[in-house]
C-alpha cells in the first residue's frame, strides 16, 4: 500500500505542473491585468506601466511562471486585489464553510443515494422503482439556484429553517477554527451549534441534489448487474438468508462504480458550490471565488483553481485506495 501511494503521489506531480501552467496562461491570456484591475478607473498607460514593473509583469512570461510556481510551492499566492488580505490568510477564512457544507451534501448524497438505488434495484419495474428513477431525473434536471430558491420560499418559513448566511446575527460565537459547528462543540456554546446546523440544512440539500440522483442511479444499474451474476445464484441455492446476500455479496461487489461516482462528485462539488453559496449567501469558498471572478482578482483566481485541482487528485486517490479496501482482487492487480 504504501508502494501504491508513493506512486500515485508521484503521477500527481505532472498534473498539478500542467495544470499550473493551463491557469497561469489562461489568466494571463484575459482582457486587462492586475494593473488594470487594481487601477480601476484611474488607469493611464503610465500608471499601468509603472505598475506592470513593481509586479514583475513586464517580465518575459517564462520568467512570470517560474516565480510564480516558486511561490505556490510555498504557498505564497500574494495579496487579494479585491482584500489586500493574503490569500492564504482568506482561504483559510472561507474553506471552513465550504468543507462544512460539501461534508453535509456528501453524506446525504451518499447515504440515500445508496438506500435508494438499492432500493429501486430491489423492487424493478415495480413503482417504489419508478418513482425514484423519476426523481433522480428531476434531480439531475432542476438547476441547483433554482433549487434552491425554491426551497427558500417552499421550505424556510414552514419548517423555521434560516434560508441565508452561516448564523444569525444574534449568535456571537467564538471563532477558533472557523468551522461553526466544531467552534460552537470546542467552546460549549451549543446554541451557537444549533444555529449553524439549521443554517446548514438548506443549501447542504440544494447540493446534494445532484450526486444524491447520479449515485442512486449509478448504484441502481450495479446492483442489478451483480444480482444477474453466477456467485449471487450460488450464494441463494447454498441457502444462505437474505441479509448475508444483500450485505456480504450484492452490495459490497456493487460498490466500486458507485465509489468512482462519489469520488468525481466530490470533486465537483466546488462547482455547485459557487452557486449555493451565492443563493444562500453562504460565505465559502465558492462565494469567494465568485467574488474574484466579478473583480478579476487574479491572485484568488490563480490560489482556488489549483485548490481545486488538488482536491480532485486527493479525491481521486482515496478513491483508488478504497478499491483495494472493497475488492481485495484490486490489491493483488
Amino acid at each position: 500500500m504504501l508502494r501504491f501511494l508513493v506512486r500515485r503521489l508521484l503521477q500527481a506531480i505532472p498534473t498539478l505542473l500542467i495544470l499550473s501552467i493551463l491557469v497561469f496562461a489562461w489568466l494571463r491570456s484575459l482582457p486587462g491585468g492586475p494593473a488594470s484591475a487594481l487601477l480601476g478607473d484611474k488607469a493611464t498607460p503610465e500608471k499601468l506601466a509603472n505598475l506592470n514593473h513593481v509586479l514583475g509583469l513586464d517580465q518575459p512570461i517564462f520568467v512570470q511562471y517560474f516565480k510564480f510556481l516558486g511561490r505556490a510551492i510555498t504557498g505564497d499566492f500574494g495579496s487579494s486585489l479585491v482584500s489586500s488580505r493574503p490569500v492564504m490568510s482568506e482561504i483559510g477564512t472561507f474553506l471552513p464553510a465550504t468543507i462544512e457544507l460539501g461534508i453535509t451534501a456528501m453524506i446525504i448524497a451518499v447515504v440515500l443515494g445508496i438506500s435508494f438505488g438499492y432500493l429501486a434495484a430491489r423492487f424493478r419495474g415495480q413503482i417504489v422503482d419508478n418513482v425514484i428513477i423519476v426523481l433522480t431525473l428531476v434531480g439531475v434536471a432542476v438547476p441547483i439556484f433554482f433549487l434552491g430558491y425554491m426551497m427558500q420560499d417552499l421550505l424556510s418559513t414552514p419548517l423555521g429553517l434560516p434560508s441565508q448566511g452561516r448564523q444569525a446575527p444574534g449568535i456571537d460565537a467564538t471563532v477558533v477554527t472557523h468551522f461553526a459547528i466544531l467552534d460552537g462543540m470546542m467552546t460549549g456554546e451549543w446554541d451557537a451549534v444549533w444555529d449553524a446546523i439549521k443554517h446548514l440544512i438548506l443549501p447542504a440539500l440544494a447540493l446534494a441534489t445532484i450526486p444524491l440522483a447520479v449515485i442512486t442511479r449509478i448504484t441502481r444499474a450495479s446492483v442489478l448487474d451483480v444480482l444477474n451474476e453466477d456467485f449471487i445464484r450460488t450464494a441463494n441455492s447454498k441457502g444462505l438468508t437474505q441479509p448475508v446476500v444483500r450485505q456480504r455479496h450484492v452490495l459490497r461487489n456493487a460498490l466500486l462504480p458507485v465509489v468512482t461516482t462519489i469520488g468525481l462528485q466530490t470533486g465537483a462539488l466546488l462547482g455547485g458550490a459557487v452557486l449555493t453559496e451565492r443563493v444562500f449567501n453562504f460565505r465559502g469558498l465558492g462565494f469567494l471565488l465568485a467574488e474574484g471572478i466579478d473583480k478579476r482578482d487574479y491572485p484568488r483566481l490563480q490560489a482556488l483553481l489549483l485548490l481545486g485541482a488538488l482536491v480532485y487528485v486527493l479525491v481521486n486517490m482515496l478513491v483508488d485506495i478504497s478499491y483495494g479496501l472493497i475488492d481485495p482482487r484490486v490489491r493483488v492487480r
